[in-house]
């Protein structure tokens, strides 16, 4: 029997089970495209391991999560973000401005990965969870009697029109979830390479929109958890939405073309364009930062050399810290602490910012860096 024509104005509840037929994604065009893709992303995992991790883990995952967010048109500024993690916000009611939005982004994400260190696998609770943190709620797949589209965004006469209307019904999305997750998992019955079904799975993920909100978010830490299962890295770092931010015309127009015309060449090399460019920046900021971390061990270990090479290692781990941050068994008092910063203020490492009644310290090179991304 013949599929009804696609109607943007009705839920897509004939969305397609996955996988798409061969000929749609395993083109020669896409197969070239996705050779240079995991060559840069071999690179990055290898290159990765030669800087401490945990100023990965902390500094890229906050890249994301603010580049994410920014996204769904929730902006914060670095500085408000960094000095919101500086251990000067004693709860979440304290957060401003998008900043609470941007670490619940990174819980979220800490969350989903956690959860998939412990079992390899995806799963609808999985998913469920990471939406929870991003949204903070106990809220779960949308019910059958929320009216949801997606509207052109933007001031001009078409703003505001529908461009898609997902599937509705829980039993639809959940039979559509169950179908994505089996393919995410099985990588017998869904022989394909990782990248392909990252490219895949996104777009399939966001046209079921199962959630009343913050789709898009769960979608690009769905992504990168992608990534870590597969084992094509080690940790959460490679993150797309810088890539779509810089894009963002080409991505929407490009998962609309797969939905009204099953156009997938387009959003595959798309998809895999923005893996292979984001592996190569991200090499390039890794390089950068292990440059400037190895010279800023050097100037310390010269001239203030009872600083011990963790502390070093600590105002690395994020741009803004207190001096509560280098608390250790080696350094077990606050004043201690003042007194190291203090001394690295001498050297023009960091600078000191006051809020409110405390002072906390900014590693200024580490900023700007990060800034750059």
């Amino acid at each position: 029997m013949a599929t009804k024509p696609y109607d943007r104005n009705v839920p897509h509840n004939q969305l397609p089970l996955l996988p798409p037929p061969d000929e749609k994604i395993l083109t020669i065009e896409i197969m070239k495209a996705l050779n240079k893709a995991n060559r840069a992303l071999a690179e990055l995992k290898g290159i990765a391991r030669k800087l401490n991790q945990s100023v990965l883990i902390n500094t890229l995952a906050l890249r994301e999560a603010k580049a994410s967010t920014e996204i769904e048109n929730i902006f914060t500024t670095d500085d408000e973000l960094y000095k919101t993690l500086s251990d000067t916000v004693k709860n979440d009611s304290e957060l401003k401005g998008g900043a609470k939005e941007v670490l619940h982004y990174r819980e979220a994400l800490w969350k989903g990965y956690n959860r998939l260190k412990k079992k390899n696998e995806f799963s609808i609770n999985l998913i469920v969870e990471v939406y929870q943190k991003v949204q903070q709620t106990t809220d779960g797949i949308r019910p059958p009697q929320t009216e949801t589209v997606i509207k052109r965004r933007g001031s001009g006469n078409l703003s505001g029109t529908v461009i898609y209307t997902p599937p509705k019904g829980t039993k639809v999305i959940e039979q559509k979830l169950n179908n994505l997750i089996t393919y995410l998992n099985d990588d017998k019955k869904y022989d394909y390479d990782p990248l392909i079904k990252l490219a895949v799975a996104h777009y399939q993920f966001e046209a079921i929109h199962p959630f009343r909100d913050g789709n898009g978010r769960c979608g690009r830490i769905i992504n990168i958890l992608l990534l870590i299962q597969k084992k094509l890295l080690d940790i959460p770092m490679l993150y797309l939405s810088a890539y779509i931010i810089n894009n963002k015309d080409d991505y929407y127009a490009y998962l609309n073309a797969v939905t009204a015309r099953q156009d997938w060449r387009k959003w595959m090399l798309y998809v895999l364009k923005a893996i292979e460019d984001t592996a190569l920046l991200t090499i390039q900021k890794i390089n950068e930062i292990n440059r400037l971390f190895d010279n800023t061990t050097k100037l310390i270990a010269k001239k203030l050399p009872h600083i011990p090479k963790e502390s070093v290692e600590r105002i690395f781990e994020q741009p803004y810290i207190s001096p509560k941050w280098l608390l250790d068994e080696r350094i077990k008092s606050v004043n201690t602490a003042k007194k190291y910063l203090r001394q690295m203020e001498t050297l023009g490492i960091m600078i000191p910012k006051k809020i409110g009644k405390e002072v906390i310290y900014l590693n200024v090179d580490l900023f700007n860096l990060l800034s750059d991304m």
